[in-house]
C-alpha cells in the first residue's frame, strides 16, 4: 500500500508515494506561473494548481508503475494564507492573491486600529498582517462589492485541490489559523472577526484536525489520476506545519528552521503559547496541538536573487567558494534581507534589502557571504524570542534548499551559537503531507509515532567558538541597522 502527499508550492506542487515505513517510491512534479498585476501585488489562477496536481499525480504513477488499487489515502501541505473565492456554482470568482502579496497594507491597518489590535491578539492570537486571508476579503469588498457578494465558498489552495478531488468543503486547523478568522485557542471560526469584515461563517470550509478523513476520492476524481476502489482524503496543513511534521517536529524542545524561498523558525508546543509582543505567529499544529512561528519573506529567495539577477553569468558554486574565503571575524559589510518586506519581528511590508558598509577593497566574496550572515541573522531574530519566551530548545533541525550547503549551515550554528542537524529526508511539507495521510489510514495510532518511526537527524553542525563571537557582534548592528533604515523604509 501506499500514501500519498501532495505538496502545493508557490511555483509548483510536488506529489510524493510513501510505503508504511516511510521509504519514498516516486517524485512528480509541476510547474505552474505566478502572475504581478501591480507592484506589490501576486496573484495565481486555482485552475493552474489542479492541472500541475493532476499532471503530477498522474506522472507519478506513470514513472512509478504504482498499482492504482495500491493508494490508500491521500494527504496535503499547501501555501498558506492565500485566498479562493469561489461562487454558487463552483467557479473561481477572482484569482487567487497570494501570501506574499502587499496589496493589503490598508486593511490590516483598519483591523489592527478600528477593531483593535490587543483585540485581535486576544480573539485570534495574532496581528493583521497583508499575508493574512481576512484583509485580502476586505480588500475585495471594498473593491469589487459585487464579487465579495457572490462568493458562496471560501478556501485555501490545498482545500482547492481536495474540493476538486472530493466535492467537500473543508480545511485544518493549522493552515486555518493564517486566515486571521480563528480562535486558535478554542479551535472555531470567531463571530467577531467575520462580522466585522461580514462575511458570513457560512462561507468558510468546515474544520478538521489535520490527520482526519474528510472524505473520498470522487469517480470523477479517480477517473482524472487513474485511481480505483476507495482513496481516502485527509485534511492535510498548512506549508510550515506540514513541513514540520516532514521534520519530526511535533514535540517540545524540538525547533525546525526552514531555509526555503521564505524562512522559517518553527517551535512545537503542547499547549497555546503567545508571544505577548504579537512578533510570532501562533498557530495550530497539525499534531492537534500548537506552535510557534516567526517567518521571514526572504530568505533563500535572497540568494536566488544574488545568483539569478546579480550574477547571471556566475557559476552557483563559484560565488559560495569566493564567500567560503572571507573569514567571519573579517567580515565589515551587512546585508538586510527584507527584499519583500519583513514579518518576524517587524512586520513592515516597507522593509526592503540592504547592503551597508561596502568600500573599494569590497569584493563580491564578501557580499555572497553578507547575504547568507543577513539571512542567518533574520531567522536568529525569531530563535532569540523563543528563547526570552523561555521556550526549551534542545535540538534545531534544517530544511529547506539552502540546507543543501554546507556553508550556510556552519554560519547558521555558529550565529545561531548553537547545533544545527540535517535529517534524513529533502521532502518537506510533501513528506508530512504523507505521514498524515497514513496516520488518517490507520498505518500509525498518532502523528507522534510516525514521526519517530520515519525521521531521523543525520549530521550535526556544531558552531565555531570564533565566529559565533564575531557574529554576536555583528548581529547587535544587524538590528541596529533595522532601527536606524526604519523611517527611511
Amino acid at each position: 500500500m501506499y500514501f500519498i502527499g501532495i505538496d502545493l508550492g508557490t511555483s509548483s506542487v510536488k506529489v510524493i508515494a510513501m510505503t508504511p515505513s516511510g521509504s519514498i517510491v516516486g517524485v512528480s512534479t509541476a510547474d505552474y506561473p505566478i502572475t504581478y498585476p501591480k507592484d506589490g501585488w501576486a496573484e495565481q489562477n486555482p485552475e493552474d494548481w489542479w492541472q500541475g496536481t493532476v499532471l503530477a499525480f498522474k506522472s507519478l504513477l506513470e514513472k512509478t508503475a504504482i498499482h492504482p488499487s495500491a493508494i490508500k489515502s491521500i494527504g496535503f501541505s499547501g501555501q498558506m494564507h492565500s485566498l479562493v473565492v469561489l461562487d454558487k456554482n463552483n467557479d473561481v470568482l477572482f484569482p487567487s492573491i497570494l501570501w506574499c502579496d502587499q496589496r493589503t497594507q490598508n486593511e490590516c491597518y483598519i483591523l489592527n486600529n478600528v477593531f483593535g489590535k490587543e483585540k485581535l491578539f486576544n480573539t485570534v492570537s495574532n496581528q493583521a498582517l497583508t499575508g493574512f486571508t481576512a484583509p485580502k476579503l476586505m480588500w475585495l469588498k471594498n473593491y469589487f462589492p459585487e464579487i465579495f457578494s457572490n462568493i458562496a465558498h471560501v478556501l485555501l489552495p490545498k482545500d482547492y485541490i481536495r474540493f476538486k478531488l472530493t466535492g467537500n468543503y473543508a480545511t485544518d486547523y493549522s493552515d486555518a489559523s493564517g486566515m486571521l478568522l480563528l480562535d486558535i485557542k478554542n479551535k472555531i471560526w470567531s463571530t467577531e472577526i467575520c462580522d466585522f469584515i461580514d462575511i458570513s461563517m457560512q462561507v468558510l470550509p468546515e474544520l478538521y484536525e489535520s490527520y482526519e478523513v474528510t472524505g473520498v476520492v470522487s469517480e470523477e476524481g479517480k477517473r482524472l489520476l487513474g485511481l480505483e476502489g476507495e482513496v481516502l482524503v485527509v485534511a492535510g496543513a498548512g506549508d510550515q506545519a506540514a513541513g514540520a511534521i516532514g521534520t519530526g517536529t511535533v514535540k517540545e524542545g524540538i525547533i525546525s528552521v526552514t531555509l526555503g524561498t521564505s524562512g522559517v523558525v518553527f517551535a512545537a508546543h503542547d499547549h497555546h503559547v503567545k508571544d505577548k509582543h504579537m512578533r510570532l505567529h501562533s498557530f495550530c499544529h497539525a499534531n492537534s496541538k500548537y506552535h510557534s512561528m516567526g517567518v521571514m519573506l526572504s530568505a533563500a529567495n535572497c540568494l536566488k536573487w544574488w545568483t539569478d539577477k546579480v550574477n547571471i553569468d556566475v557559476p552557483f558554486e563559484q560565488l559560495m567558494l569566493e564567500a567560503e574565503a572571507i573569514p567571519a571575524n573579517e567580515q565589515q559589510i551587512l546585508f538586510l534581507p527584507y527584499l519583500m518586506g519583513e514579518r518576524t519581528p517587524y512586520a513592515n511590508p516597507n522593509a526592503r534589502g540592504t547592503f551597508i558598509g561596502l568600500t573599494p577593497t569590497t569584493t563580491r566574496g564578501a557580499m555572497t557571504r553578507a547575504i547568507l550572515e543577513g539571512v542567518s541573522f533574520g531567522l536568529k531574530d525569531s530563535l532569540d524570542i523563543l528563547r526570552l519566551m523561555d521556550v526549551p530548545i534542545e535540538e534545531i533541525r534544517v530544511i529547506g534548499g539552502g540546507s543543501n550547503s554546507n556553508l550556510w549551515l556552519q554560519i547558521l550554528a555558529s550565529v545561531f551559537d548553537a547545533p544545527v542537524s540535517k535529517i534524513n529526508t529533502e521532502h518537506g511539507g510533501a513528506l508530512g503531507a504523507a505521514i498524515l495521510a497514513s496516520v488518517g489510514f490507520g498505518a500509525y495510532d498518532s502523528v507522534e509515532s510516525a514521526c519517530e518511526s520515519i525521521v531521523s537527524t543525520l549530521d550535526t553542525i556544531l558552531p565555531l567558538e570564533n565566529d559565533s563571537i564575531s557574529y554576536g557582534r555583528l548581529h547587535e548592528r544587524f538590528k541596529g541597522l533595522y532601527a536606524a533604515l526604519a523611517p527611511w523604509f
